[in-house]
């Protein structure tokens, strides 16, 4: 088995390679190649904590992948990271376990991909300004899959500690992101401002007021995956001319905003638009005009793991890179 660490994946595979390998996964989940069982939840309330246990395998290429990761808000002040997990690659054919790989890099990557491909067709093309709200782990691949589709020129970072959002704009700027940053203690401003909005928070209330929402705005909705979390209003979900998921059934169960909405019936999830394979098959169309207001709704997909812990191995295998161990 090869074990391929969270540093030489990040040194190997990156934004551009993870977008091309998570569409290539929404085409065959769209032609029905792979399998996708629900993935388990288990809660940790008294640290407002959870781990996910997610299976997927692409049914012909013979890959199969389970994905385990925590997510322990409280770590960073304990000097533990947020968010930890592996993934387990097998090989289908013969049950060969074939890697085991960091997937904290590959969880805010695969996200960041998703956001990203969402972006490229519901944005406007012209789009310049993005805001981030919540400069969390997760955050920093949200505006790398922004910036890899569009030519943005501005980037206002907005976040309840502004000396953490100001750092995130440091770490950008470190990492070779050339736009300049603005840090902002108004999120009315930043969403005022925003062309793309990228909001990656684990709130349990909305964390902007949908009448901010100017006309062409779209939004990427990634921070809220269980039925209490709230990061979105119901002013944004009833704004939004088409909302498009990652994952229907995973959405039904796990974004809160939206079974929020439809349960004192101010939505239906009649209303979405459709699935982002959907959207890359192009089974539904996407931005048709500059004034609608676009939504993004992503919980994840352990099929989404499996795009990029393949891609990962791949590369890590063709770079000679990580350690291998017998099982």
């Amino acid at each position: 088995m090869l074990v391929v660490n969270e540093q030489q994946i990040m040194h190997t595979y990156n934004m551009k390679e993870a977008i091309k390998d998570v569409e290539d996964v929404l085409k065959a989940k769209v032609a029905e190649k792979i399998a996708n069982p629900h993935r388990t939840v288990i809660e940790f309330p008294q640290h407002e904590a959870s781990a996910l246990y997610m299976p997927s395998a692409d049914l012909v290429e013979e890959v199969s992948a389970v994905k385990v990761v925590t997510i322990f808000p409280n770590n960073p002040s304990n000097g533990k990271p947020t968010t930890q997990g592996v993934v387990l690659l097998s090989d289908a054919q013969n049950g060969e376990h074939v890697a085991m790989l960091n997937a904290s890099y590959l969880t805010r990557l695969r996200t960041g991909a998703l956001s990203g491909i969402a972006t490229n067709y519901l944005a406007r093309k012209n789009a310049k300004v993005l805001t981030v709200i919540g400069t969390g782990a997760m955050a920093f691949e949200q505006a790398l899959g922004v910036l890899a589709v569009r030519d943005i020129e501005r980037i206002i970072l907005f976040n309840r500690t502004a000396e953490k959002a100001q750092k995130f704009g440091e770490k950008l700027t470190n990492f070779g992101v050339k736009v300049p940053f603005e840090v902002v203690e108004d999120v009315s401003i930043a969403v005022r401002q925003a062309d793309i909005i990228c909001c990656a928070t684990r709130s349990n209330e909305p964390v902007f007021n949908g009448e901010d929402l100017q006309p062409g705005t779209h939004i990427n909705g990634v921070g809220s995956y269980l039925p209490h979390m709230l990061e979105m209003d119901v002013t944004t979900i009833k704004s939004a001319s088409k909302i498009v998921v990652d994952d229907l059934a995973g959405v039904k169960d796990e974004a809160g905003e939206l079974m929020h909405a439809e349960k004192i019936g101010e939505w239906s999830f009649n209303d979405v638009h459709g699935e982002l394979g959907q959207l890359v098959g192009e089974e539904v169309i996407g931005r048709e005009n500059e004034d609608e207001i676009t939504l993004f709704k992503s919980v994840g997909a352990a099929y989404f793991d499996l795009a990029v812990a393949k891609g990962a191995y791949v590369k890590a295998k063709e770079q000679n890179i990580g350690t291998h161990i017998e099982v």
